[in-house]
């Protein structure tokens, strides 16, 4: 896949006999789908054709849908204009680029001005930036809170707080290490520094089709869910029984939802927990109202005359159910940075102490990282990494991010779960 706006050198000529690949803008974003190059991390090999394409594909950028996208022509044109940042003095001009408005990218803001005041700061971000607490998503309906009440502070409001420069509802699309330019769809940006906090997506397990089911893993989503479930108690089905499966299924059943959770193991949060530990993470759940299924497999869901979605289970059972959530686990978000030539292992490859990649002056934290070729998924640590990035980024003397095993602590009231070690 391309990751190109329109800006810069079409791809060389296919060689004489090739077939005359064609190219599509997706409207929403600026990405481009080349039929050349096709869109591996999606199941698309070199040479798809757009019509090919299945209908439920997604945009890999933004997430729309197919239609979105319409035949386009490489040509040169004039980028959308940025607001203008303050006249500064050479060689700073160029600043810290921060991509993600998460809790990472925010944290990496927060420690770079405690450090220096006049640091150029610009922060691109795919949503408008809201400030918020991530893990109180998966209690929050229990608690009968409103999107609006989780919203901690306003992008525009922390951004004019930490004097950063914030692009919202804005894409990264494609990054020259070698030349310190980020591409953006509204524009590119030069940078001293980068900074990649793009986070990690929720992974989709086959047989769940993305439109038929909820992905929880940001505030959009979670809004998005809250309005479905608006409207009194409903029947919810989640697939994936690991620590935001068991967190969501008590917070919907103390909402007053039916809740029937999916576990590909036979005990939930399995195998991170030995089986007595599990046993009773599941009888509190039940005790709730939460019917539990283990070794469960869906194979299908599809929606019914009437608008209820059908589950068809590998067994051969079927279960019908007004929504369904997925929360198999997360997968990082690759094509940014291997189009950059970054290394990457399940995640992007940092340096342990400096959380550098193997480019010059780009630096990750927070979900999207690999640490030893194990992702680092976990929100204690994030603000010792965003400090070390912050010295390393301002050349000031620190010890460096010494990375440590986090205490895993699993927000079910009915049957508290502390994990002190390594998930296995």
């Amino acid at each position: 896949m391309s990751a190109r706006t329109g800006e810069g050198t079409p791809p060389a000529a296919a060689p004489e006999g090739a077939e005359d690949w064609k190219r599509y803008l997706c409207r929403a974003c600026g990405l481009i789908y080349d039929e050349r190059e096709g869109d591996p991390d999606s199941g698309l090999p070199p040479g798809t054709r757009f019509e090919d394409i299945p209908d439920d594909w997604l945009c890999p950028v933004c997430g729309v849908t197919k239609a979105d996208f319409e035949p386009c022509v490489l040509r040169p044109r004039e980028a959308a204009p940025l607001p203008a940042l303050p006249a500064l003095p050479r060689p700073r001009a160029a600043g810290v680029v921060i991509v993600g408005a998460g809790l990472a990218g925010w944290s990496a803001a927060v420690a770079l001005r405690a450090l220096d005041a006049a640091v150029p700061i610009t922060l691109v971000t795919a949503c408008d930036g809201d400030v918020y607490s991530k893990p109180e998503l998966s209690v929050a309906f229990g608690r009968g809170q409103s999107p609006g009440a989780l919203v901690r502070e306003s992008g525009a409001a922390a951004a004019a707080r930490l004097g950063v420069r914030l692009l919202p509802e804005t894409f990264a699309v494609g990054l020259s290490a070698a030349r310190h330019r980020l591409r953006t769809t509204r524009g590119t940006l030069p940078y001293a520094s980068l900074i990649l906090a793009q986070g990690a997506r929720p992974a989709i397990p086959p047989g769940l089709p993305p439109e038929l089911c909820w992905r929880i893993n940001d505030l959009r989503a979670w809004t998005g869910l809250h309005r479905a479930l608006a409207r009194g108690p409903r029947h919810v089905a989640i697939v994936g029984a690991g620590m935001v499966g068991c967190e969501l299924a008590e917070d919907l059943a103390r909402a007053g939802h039916r809740v029937t959770l999916l576990g590909a193991a036979p005990l939930p949060l399995q195998p991170l927990l030995p089986d007595p530990a599990a046993r009773r993470l599941r009888a509190g759940l039940e005790s709730l109202g939460v019917g539990f299924q283990g070794d469960a497999t869906v194979e299908a869901v599809s929606r019914d005359a009437d608008g209820r979605l059908r589950l068809r289970l590998r067994d051969g059972t079927t279960i019908g159910a007004d929504q369904v959530i997925s929360a198999v686990g997360l997968a990082t978000p690759s094509r940014l940075a291997r189009g950059a030539g970054l290394a990457f292992d399940r995640g992007i490859v940092v340096d342990p102490a400096t959380l550098r990649t193997s480019a010059a002056d780009v630096y990750a934290l927070g979900d999207c990282v690999s640490i030893g070729g194990a992702p680092c998924r976990f929100v204690e640590p994030i603000a010792r990494q965003a400090e070390a990035i912050a010295h390393a980024v301002l050349g000031r003397p620190h010890a460096g991010y010494a990375h440590a095993e986090p205490v895993i602590r699993l927000k079910t009231r009915a049957a508290p779960v502390v994990i002190h070690g390594a998930p296995l």
